[in-house]
């Protein structure tokens, strides 16, 4: 623009101006001043790695926060129209939102194609993903924003490798692929000095739990899992209120799903289909077995097969385990037993009960940990009304803690916590005001308030910066990983009790069972365990 245009340029041409143009100068913000600005040379530079439906959400929560400058995208999935996204149009909402006033209209071609039919009682709107789509939303984000002097574009990749062997600006990667690609990705960004922050679940077997523990130690670098509860004042109360006898000794623990709404308890389907050619499959299958390409597996609907998901337990338990494993002190079971209905060689079963018994230690007593999915959940206990459980919505889903004196009955990540039999001086603390809405001081129009702070990923930003670890770091979790993935073990093997030894990393009564504990990776991936 001639510094002698006094006319007023709209956001949407600013952005176009900023992407299109190689010459284009940014006043250098620092120079402009502003509360709560970070310079650049304050940013942790990241690249997000899997852009479904996960990815694309935890990406435009991370382009918000000051502290996190997102330099690359990286997926096997050039761009398709195939994601779940939950409500109709969830992502290109989110993405207006995101991009805030003067962007109503953008991304006409991200309006979902409709909505398909997942299983006879959960259909879901479809959105989009991807790498392209990806970075065209970053560098629109940037491009709208002159926060740094810097930002020069997204670079976009296929292989995470290329990204890692190319990106010598990177301090950080988060990694939002399916679960059998967790650990390969995070150890090989660890082994490149990257700092990790690593969906649920950690990982996809207990081997590559315990290896990605092993390298953050060696390497220490900042890892975290984007998993809240630890942080949360309901795990604080319930702590609480256990510590100071609120029901007595707890001996069992009782927790319970809605999931999956994906299929499950279905076989592998008999005809293959031609691949997308926007898909690299093969990079897509990875470290698993290799089979032929079919719907049936993606996207989303992967959760459900073993060697690429971890059914209900990999996309919930990590959550609730988290939880319960900081209020009880826990340490890995050393028994699990599943019942379930008709399984199936290669998906988790429609619904299972799952026994994980924990040992005795410092005090307190041996704990069985029962968890039900597939919409079963335990009896309802004496004293509790159908009322009580409608009201706090724990019927669906939820989490029980049993005394010798009492329960504690909360919702699935330990919200609303209630005492029973009730006392006053059990009685969970208010809740924090909802805060209003904001205008914007530019249009005036009226605006969301920004977002909340998650606490498990400040925690890991603060611990990029030097701070100590998160409570969700590779090494805290990787018992608790370890726990969910023995119920992951047991649903495969219905009907068997199941030994553990931690110390040796074995099932010491099933060779079949311990034959899962680490599986091999394909022969073009073996190179990355």
């Amino acid at each position: 623009m001639n510094k002698n245009d006094k006319r007023h340029c709209s956001r949407r041409e600013f952005t176009a101006a900023a992407i299109s143009t190689a010459a284009f100068t940014i006043v250098p913000r620092r120079v402009l001043g502003g509360p709560g600005f970070t310079p650049p040379s304050d940013k942790i530079t990241l690249a997000v790695i899997g852009l479904g439906r996960q990815g694309m959400v935890v990406m435009m929560n991370l382009l918000q926060l000051p502290e996190i400058q997102v330099v690359s995208v990286c997926d096997v999935n050039q761009g398709s129209m195939e994601y779940a996204e939950y409500d109709s149009n969830a992502m290109l909402r989110s993405a207006r939102r995101l991009l805030g006033a003067g962007f109503e209209n953008w991304g006409d071609d991200w309006n979902s194609p409709g909505a398909v039919q997942l299983t006879k009682s959960f259909s879901t709107s479809l959105g989009i993903g991807g790498r392209d789509p990806a970075k065209r939303l970053v560098e629109a984000f940037y491009g709208s924003r002159n926060e740094s002097e810097s930002y020069k574009g997204c670079a976009a990749y296929a292989d995470f490798r290329e990204l890692l062997e190319k990106q010598s600006d990177l301090d950080a990667v988060y990694v939002a692929t399916p679960d059998h690609w967790h650990a390969p990705i995070s150890i090989a960004a660890m082994r490149k000095g990257k700092h990790v922050l690593c969906q649920k679940p950690m990982a996809h077997s207990i081997g590559e739990a315990r290896r990605m523990a092993a390298v953050a130690r060696e390497t220490k670098v900042a890892t975290a899992l984007p998993v809240s509860n630890p942080y949360t004042p309901a795990t604080r109360t319930i702590s609480e209120w256990i510590a100071d006898g609120a029901v007595g000794r707890v001996r069992e623990v009782h927790n319970w799903s809605s999931r999956p709404y994906w299929p499950q308890g279905i076989d592998r389907p008999k005809e293959s289909q031609p691949a997308p050619q926007n898909l690299n499959w093969d990079m897509w299958v990875g470290p698993a077995p290799m089979r032929p390409y079919n719907k049936a597996y993606l996207p989303f609907v992967w959760r459900g097969w073993y060697d690429f998901g971890c059914g209900s337990f990999g996309d919930m338990g990590c959550y609730s385990f988290a939880g319960v494993f900081k209020i009880l002190g826990l340490t890995p079971p050393t028994a699990v037993e599943a019942c379930s209905g008709e399984s199936y060689e290669e998906t988790f079963p429609q619904a299972s009960i799952v026994h994980l018994d924990f040992p005795a230690r410092e005090g307190r007593s041996e704990i069985r940990m029962s968890w039900y999915d597939g919409g079963l959940h335990p009896p309802r206990p004496a004293g509790i009304t159908e009322e009580d459980e409608r009201k706090f919505s724990h019927r669906q889903e939820g989490v029980m803690y049993v005394g010798d004196k009492g329960i504690i009955l909360a919702g699935f990540n330990g919200q609303n916590p209630r005492v029973y039999p009730p006392s006053p001086k059990y009685v969970e603390p208010p809740r924090p005001e909802i805060r209003p809405e904001v205008r914007s001081e530019t249009t005036g129009q009226s605006a969301p308030p920004p977002p909340r702070r998650d606490g498990a990923i400040d925690a890991w930003i603060n611990a990029c910066k030097g701070s100590p670890a998160a409570l969700t770091n590779f090494e805290v979790q990787s018992p608790v990983t370890e726990a969910f993935l023995l119920g992951c073990m047991a649903q495969r093997l219905p009907g068997e009790k199941l030994l553990w030894d931690t110390a040796q990393t074995k099932v010491i009564n099933n060779e079949k069972a311990n034959g899962l504990v680490d599986p091999p990776y394909r022969d073009a991936y073996a190179t990355l365990k």
